[in-house]
Protein backbone atom coordinates (compact mmCIF):
# COMPACT_ATOMS: atom_id res chain seq x y z
CA UNK A 1 0.00 0.00 0.00
CA UNK A 2 2.77 2.41 -0.36
CA UNK A 3 4.21 4.24 -3.32
CA UNK A 4 7.41 2.30 -4.82
CA UNK A 5 9.34 5.14 -5.32
CA UNK A 6 9.29 6.79 -1.85
CA UNK A 7 7.83 4.07 0.11
CA UNK A 8 4.75 6.40 1.46
CA UNK A 9 1.23 5.89 1.18
CA UNK A 10 -0.83 7.55 -1.54
CA UNK A 11 -3.33 10.14 -1.34
CA UNK A 12 -5.89 8.16 -2.41
CA UNK A 13 -3.90 4.73 -0.46
CA UNK A 14 -4.21 7.22 2.78
CA UNK A 15 -8.29 7.98 2.08
CA UNK A 16 -8.91 4.69 1.56
CA UNK A 17 -7.21 3.70 4.58
CA UNK A 18 -9.00 6.70 6.85
CA UNK A 19 -12.43 5.82 5.50
CA UNK A 20 -11.60 2.15 6.50
CA UNK A 21 -10.56 3.12 10.04
CA UNK A 22 -13.52 5.39 10.28
CA UNK A 23 -15.60 2.30 9.10
CA UNK A 24 -14.31 0.70 11.85
CA UNK A 25 -14.39 2.79 14.48
CA UNK A 26 -18.18 3.72 13.82
CA UNK A 27 -18.76 -0.01 14.01
CA UNK A 28 -17.26 -0.44 17.57
CA UNK A 29 -19.55 3.10 18.62
CA UNK A 30 -22.24 1.41 17.39
CA UNK A 31 -21.60 -2.17 18.91
CA UNK A 32 -21.28 -0.60 22.09
CA UNK A 33 -23.97 1.73 22.18
CA UNK A 34 -25.89 -1.24 20.99
CA UNK A 35 -24.64 -3.03 24.14
CA UNK A 36 -25.27 -0.29 26.67
CA UNK A 37 -29.12 0.03 25.55
CA UNK A 38 -29.41 -3.77 26.09
CA UNK A 39 -28.03 -3.03 29.19
CA UNK A 40 -30.30 -0.67 30.44
CA UNK A 41 -33.24 -2.53 28.85
CA UNK A 42 -32.33 -5.31 30.96
CA UNK A 43 -32.14 -3.33 33.82
CA UNK A 44 -35.83 -2.63 33.42
CA UNK A 45 -36.42 -6.15 33.96
CA UNK A 46 -35.87 -7.11 37.41
CA UNK A 47 -37.02 -10.46 37.64
CA UNK A 48 -34.37 -11.66 34.83
CA UNK A 49 -31.74 -14.33 36.22
CA UNK A 50 -28.23 -13.19 35.37
CA UNK A 51 -27.92 -15.63 32.24
CA UNK A 52 -31.11 -14.49 31.13
CA UNK A 53 -30.65 -10.96 31.48
CA UNK A 54 -27.27 -11.59 29.00
CA UNK A 55 -29.28 -13.59 26.63
CA UNK A 56 -31.85 -10.80 26.51
CA UNK A 57 -28.84 -8.40 26.16
CA UNK A 58 -27.30 -10.15 23.43
CA UNK A 59 -30.28 -10.70 21.28
CA UNK A 60 -31.41 -6.74 21.93
CA UNK A 61 -27.76 -6.26 20.57
CA UNK A 62 -27.87 -8.18 17.56
CA UNK A 63 -31.69 -6.83 16.62
CA UNK A 64 -30.39 -3.85 16.73
CA UNK A 65 -26.80 -4.09 14.96
CA UNK A 66 -29.04 -5.73 12.36
CA UNK A 67 -31.29 -2.60 12.17
CA UNK A 68 -28.18 -0.51 11.89
CA UNK A 69 -26.68 -2.34 9.15
CA UNK A 70 -29.75 -2.62 7.10
CA UNK A 71 -30.21 1.54 7.61
CA UNK A 72 -26.81 1.80 6.33
CA UNK A 73 -27.17 -0.36 3.46
CA UNK A 74 -30.09 1.69 2.58
CA UNK A 75 -28.53 4.80 3.04
CA UNK A 76 -25.69 3.77 0.55
CA UNK A 77 -28.20 2.42 -2.06
CA UNK A 78 -29.74 5.84 -2.20
CA UNK A 79 -26.39 7.47 -2.11
CA UNK A 80 -26.34 5.55 -5.63
CA UNK A 81 -29.52 6.09 -7.25
CA UNK A 82 -28.96 9.76 -6.28
CA UNK A 83 -25.55 9.82 -8.08
CA UNK A 84 -26.42 8.49 -11.48
CA UNK A 85 -29.58 10.85 -10.74
CA UNK A 86 -27.63 14.02 -10.31
CA UNK A 87 -24.77 12.41 -13.30
CA UNK A 88 -27.38 11.86 -15.81
CA UNK A 89 -28.93 15.53 -15.02
CA UNK A 90 -25.43 16.83 -15.28
CA UNK A 91 -24.49 14.72 -18.62
CA UNK A 92 -28.13 16.13 -20.43
CA UNK A 93 -27.31 19.99 -19.14
CA UNK A 94 -23.92 19.71 -20.64
CA UNK A 95 -24.46 18.47 -23.86
CA UNK A 96 -27.38 21.20 -24.06
CA UNK A 97 -24.63 24.25 -23.00
CA UNK A 98 -22.40 22.75 -25.17
CA UNK A 99 -24.97 22.53 -27.91
CA UNK A 100 -26.19 26.00 -27.17
CA UNK A 101 -22.47 27.00 -27.51
CA UNK A 102 -22.07 25.66 -31.24
CA UNK A 103 -25.12 27.00 -32.36
CA UNK A 104 -24.05 30.56 -31.35
CA UNK A 105 -20.50 30.09 -32.38
CA UNK A 106 -21.89 28.63 -35.61
CA UNK A 107 -24.39 31.93 -35.83
CA UNK A 108 -21.75 34.05 -35.27
CA UNK A 109 -19.37 32.44 -37.62
CA UNK A 110 -22.27 32.76 -40.41
CA UNK A 111 -23.02 36.61 -39.48
CA UNK A 112 -19.19 37.02 -39.90
CA UNK A 113 -18.80 35.49 -43.16
CA UNK A 114 -22.28 37.21 -44.03
CA UNK A 115 -20.67 40.40 -43.41
CA UNK A 116 -17.60 40.04 -44.88
CA UNK A 117 -18.96 39.10 -48.15
CA UNK A 118 -21.63 41.89 -48.46
CA UNK A 119 -18.56 44.04 -47.17
CA UNK A 120 -16.24 42.48 -49.99
CA UNK A 121 -19.27 43.30 -53.01
CA UNK A 122 -19.37 46.99 -51.63
CA UNK A 123 -16.10 47.21 -52.12
CA UNK A 124 -16.04 46.08 -55.76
Amino acid sequence: MTDASSGHLTEEQAAALTRQIEGYLRAQRDREQARAEAEAFCTRLPWLTSAQAEDVARHYAEQRLELTRQTLRHTVRHAGELRREYEARYAELRHRLITRHVVAASTVVACATGVSAALCLLMR
